[in-house]
């Protein structure tokens, strides 16, 4: 009963794991005017931190502007990606 139990089990996580999210990579980031950097993963949806490195919320289709006088359009507000992508050495996965 117990190895049944364990089987099930195992087979129940590989296809949780088949099933996972993407929760991170990041494709590009973007310097804007006010110091502050936008980062866009790779499903398109964006992440803001500010010049002092704080996380910063954004409402979706924000017009921002680099560095560089581009317009860019804040798409999601994935700030909890962020957090886990560029601080992966405190422990989070």
């Amino acid at each position: 009963m117990l190895t049944k139990t364990a089987i099930a089990l195992a087979s129940t996580l590989i296809a949780a794991s088949a099933f996972a999210v993407d929760e991170g990579n990041i494709e590009k980031s973007y310097s804007l005017k006010d110091g502050s950097t936008v980062y866009v993963f790779k499903d398109g949806k964006m992440a803001m931190e500010d010049k002092f490195g704080q996380f910063v919320t954004m409402k979706e289709d924000h017009a921002m502007e680099t560095k560089d006088g581009k317009k860019i359009m804040m798409k999601g507000n994935e700030i909890w990606r962020l957090e886990r992508e560029l601080h992966r050495e405190r422990g989070g996965s």
